[in-house]
């Protein structure tokens, strides 16, 4: 009972609430106002006109959204004036349904926010033909309340904005928190789970797209604003928190382990359980600070974290103990570098809980303006976007051309057999088709099902009391949760919006059985459509296009691993270049992430080359992480100089992963000559940790048993660099070798 009361706490104090209330005003005051003036003739039309453009709000610059908003009153205008003026003629509804149905959808180039416009147009497409206006005055008039619904909204917004400036900034750092934590959880099941490792690497993945998306937008709303407007108190102890949460996610991905390693090195797992109990520690610790962030409330003792933080270091001793030098020295080592990681988490966490508990001097923070901007990923809203997707290549083109077929189709299967709500299959095509069929798939099945659980609750009720008030009030209130939870739970909000119609309706009409009965059928008809013609026109199978997704990933882990190699020779002058590889490299992983999610989504008979496809996946997500773990110890530690040995095999990594480029592409790659026999340079890389290990044996053999600071770092250092290239080395020619099989399968 008391965690479902939290989790209804935290509801109503997020964000998600908080948009849903911000519709159901902008959506109630007008009808309540004109109802008292005696003119409630012009609440529907305002109403319709706040419900269209509410889409375009969504997270994110100012700037940004009130341009979105303007855009899409403006474009519902255009659109709800040429449906009305077109409805008497057959003919030209089927043209202007086609035209609109394919260039408005086509918006969707711009990403999500352009989605969301596009998704306003193709509402306002639909919802034309529920409005019953004939004359030019009427129509006019009606357009302009609804340009004068899209501007209240704005207002709305606006005002909402003034009330709760953080509220976006707060949910998102809540929700980033509570991945990572997950992340960490997952990790430590990774550690001893051999037999679960594959589908743990699944889900890992989703974690990896969920965490990324979210930093995405954390960007904008945190350093665009700062960009523009200053900064705050608040501002600069929100920024502080997303910095800690990125570099706890680095940390993360800089220990994506050689599991195969791990388990020559550690048969006995129970070296591994007071690491693996760590993880977990400071992954609940998160989510339970992502929870206080929200609730503002205290926060709580970290005796738990430092307890498993002391366990982990302890039990490094107890593996030496148990295993003896010089035969421990490597799992020691092992063991070490990842206590360091651990460790390095830890200091972050407890950089986030003196934040939150508004130490002083944890809202200081000095980050240049020309710096932060180049960590903003600003979508780009030129026409060459469209130019460029206009294409049959494009995905989007040949979602754009499925939907306008699918929404002609059902338009003529509504008039031919003379459906009464017609639109309302063309509102389910609009709600659940999108451009991959297992996305379509997955939403037709929750749009389905909450449409029957949202009409069993009405049938329920409406069995229970015929009371118009206690039906105004269930509207009301299954309105915002339905706005609430229409992009977290669609299954939940098609049962809310499911209950919400069929009050509205029972108000107006009191057989509320046969409304039931045809949103039920509708939903139906419009899933099936949409289903249907994902599969089979002109489908968009993963496997068939991730071949650009793939020359991105490879590209950016290659500029990635540059900027590391340069990053060894000068911290200082190098870091901001190795943190905007880094981030690019894991955009890059995480739209690789997501197609591959998308891949699993389709048919079996359509995930052609699954598991070669899943090893290329794994293989540039495995390197990102070596990677990054080189450039993690490299900034957390004291480092010798980079060698020419180490140059050598960069290179050789770098021109690998050119090739596969190359491969993907069909041209000839572009290589760095190679001086330096590679074979050799492994071996003096090796070389170099096994005469700093000889030395320590002749150190131990004369009685000094403590190992001091820099020789430890300068083991750790060998070790490290020594395995993390070689491995990067061979990850990076089976990529090679996958690539071009995949090549051949295309």
């Amino acid at each position: 009972m008391k965690a479902l009361l939290k989790t209804i706490e935290l509801f109503l104090k997020g964000s998600h609430f908080h948009r849903g209330l911000r519709l159901t005003f902008a959506v109630i005051i007008p009808l309540a106002v004109f109802y008292f003036l005696g003119h409630f003739e012009y609440a529907p039309a305002i109403v319709m006109g706040a419900f269209l453009n509410a889409p375009g709000d969504i997270p994110g610059s100012l700037k940004r959204k009130v341009n979105a908003i303007l855009i899409s009153t403006a474009l519902t205008m255009l659109i709800t004036a040429t449906i009305l003026f077109c409805k008497p003629y057959f003919l030209l509804v089927i043209v202007a349904l086609a035209v609109f149905s394919f260039f408005v959808s086509f918006i969707s180039v711009y990403g999500f926010r352009g989605s969301m416009v596009s998704f306003s147009g193709l509402l306002a497409m639909v919802l034309a033909f529920a409005v019953e206006k004939e004359t030019p005055f009427e129509i006019l008039s009606h357009v302009l309340l609804i340009g004068c619904g899209g501007l209240w909204y704005l207002l709305i917004s606006f005002l909402f904005r003034k009330l709760s400036p953080k509220k976006d900034e707060i949910q998102f750092l809540s929700d980033s928190m509570t991945f990572i934590g997950e992340y960490l959880i997952l990790r430590a099941r990774l550690l001893t789970k051999k037999s679960e490792r594959q589908e743990l690497i699944q889900q890992a993945f989703v974690l990896q797209s969920q965490i990324n998306e979210k930093h995405e937008t954390l960007r904008e709303l945190l350093l665009f604003e700062r960009k523009r407007s200053g900064r705050s108190h608040y501002d600069e102890k929100h920024l502080l928190i997303f910095i800690s949460s990125v570099n706890i996610f680095e940390l993360i991905e800089a220990k994506h382990l050689d599991y195969n390693e791990i388990d020559r090195l550690f048969s006995d797992r129970k070296h591994l359980k007071a690491f693996k109990d760590l993880n977990k520690v400071m992954g609940r610790h998160l989510m339970t600070l992502s929870e206080l962030l929200i609730q503002n409330d205290k926060i709580s003792d970290n005796d738990t974290l430092i307890t498993a933080l002391s366990k982990a270091k302890e039990a490094i001793s107890k593996y030496v103990e148990d295993i003896q030098l010089p035969k421990a020295r490597e799992g020691a080592l092992a063991l070490r570098n990842l206590y360091d990681y651990q460790e390095n988490i830890f200091d972050e966490i407890s950089a986030i809980r003196r934040i939150m508990a508004n130490v002083k001097d944890a809202s200081k923070v000095s980050l240049k303006r020309q710096n932060t901007s180049q960590f903003l990923t600003l979508q780009e809203y030129r026409l060459n976007v469209i130019v460029q997707n206009f294409s049959w290549n494009s995905t989007l083109f040949r979602h754009a051309l499925r939907f306008t077929v699918a929404i002609i189709f059902a338009f003529m299967l509504g008039t031919l057999f003379d459906i009464r709500n017609t639109y309302w299959i063309l509102l389910t095509i609009i709600v659940i088709m999108r451009p991959n069929y297992g996305l379509t798939k997955e939403r037709s099945k929750d749009r389905i099902i909450g449409t029957l659980i949202g009409a069993a609750i009405a049938i329920g009720i409406v069995l229970l009391t015929q009371n118009v008030i206690v039906y105004g009030v269930l509207a009301i209130i299954s309105l915002t949760l339905a706005f609430s939870l229409v992009q977290q739970n669609l299954k939940s909000a098609a049962a809310f919006i499911t209950i919400n119609i069929i009050f509205v309706y029972s108000l107006i009409n009191p057989d509320a059985f046969q409304v039931i009965q045809y949103r039920v059928i509708d939903t139906i008809i419009g899933a099936g459509i949409a289903v249907i013609a994902n599969y089979t026109l002109w489908p968009s199978w993963e496997a068939l296009n991730l071949k650009n997704v793939l020359v991105d990933a490879l590209n950016k882990n290659r500029r990635y691993l540059l900027a590391t190699q340069e990053l060894y020779y000068d911290k200082n002058k190098n870091e901001l270049p190795y943190k905007l590889a880094r981030k690019e490299a894991f955009l890059a992983i995480s739209n690789l992430n997501a197609a591959f999610q998308r891949l699993t989504q389709d048919p079996k008979s359509k995930q052609v080359e699954f598991q070669l496809i899943y090893d290329m996946v794994t293989l540039n997500q495995t390197m990102v992480s070596a990677i990054a773990s080189i450039g993690s110890f490299i900034i957390n530690h004291q480092t010798t100089p980079a060698s020419k040995e180490f140059d050598a095999i960069v290179r050789r990594i770098a021109n690998t992963l050119e090739a596969s480029c190359s491969i993907l592409k069909n041209v000839q790659a572009d290589c760095e000559t190679i001086t330096i026999d590679i074979e050799k340079a492994q071996e003096k890389l090796m070389e170099t940790y096994r005469s700093l290990s000889r030395m320590r044996d002749e150190n131990i053999q004369n009685g000094h048993t403590e190992i001091d600071t820099e020789t430890l770092h300068n083991l750790q250092e060998a070790y490290l660099i020594s395995n993390q290239l070689i491995w990067l080395k061979t990850l990076s020619e089976n990529l090679r070798k996958a690539t071009s099989k995949y090549q051949e399968v295309l």
